[in-house]
């Protein structure tokens, strides 16, 4: 009997701890600017500019997500996640440009979204250049698999599949089924 109580007194403290501290976070974010939607908890977050994030209903974030807008401060938002979305843990949002998240999307851990890179001009140092950016567009109801990678300028069709740890830098149609580096169709949902 008594391990059963420690157990519920465990689980209770922890669950309630957690929503405190996650209706405490979703109110600081807010006030930094930050769209969140209803039913919509944030856990620990790395955000540059809150209100360049926008985040729909019904969302489920893990730990460790880094939304960051690389650039100067700018009318926002130019992170945009629809409703009924799934971040998993430790995924990287670094856009200068825009990304958008349409509904019902599954984002494993590890996933990376990067909208720009460098200038190449030998005749100028790298990190002197001006970054080429391109939005990023994910249809509804895609999969990407952990420690994929999406690239400036992709637009990922509705339902297409992104397979664990592929680098996607093009365009995917509809319900099509890419995989690895570079990546490439390797089949299509039925």
């Amino acid at each position: 009997m008594s391990k059963l109580f420690d157990k519920s007194l465990f689980v209770t403290r922890f669950h309630f701890n957690s929503k405190l501290k996650s209706y405490f976070r979703n109110k600081w974010f807010l006030f930094q600017g930050m769209t969140i939607g209803k039913n919509t908890s944030l856990p620990t977050l790395f955000v540059t500019w809150p209100h360049q994030v926008s985040i729909g209903n019904k969302c489920n974030i893990e730990h460790g997500v880094y939304f960051k807008y690389d650039g100067i401060w700018s009318k926002g938002p130019s992170i945009i996640i629809k409703d009924n979305v799934f971040i998993g843990s430790n995924c990287e949002f670094n856009i200068k440009n825009r990304i958008i998240i349409k509904n019902n999307c599954l984002i494993a851990s590890g996933v990376r979204f990067i909208d720009h890179d460098h200038g190449i001009d030998k005749k100028t140092l790298m990190r002197m250049q001006i970054c080429p950016s391109l939005p990023i567009e994910i249809g509804e109801d895609v999969w990407i698999g952990a420690n994929a990678i999406i690239l400036k300028g992709v637009s990922i069709g509705n339902g297409a599949i992104i397979a664990a740890g592929a680098v996607i830098n093009k365009n995917i149609s509809p319900y099509e089924i890419w995989g690895g580096i570079p990546a490439k169709k390797i089949g299509e949902r039925k």
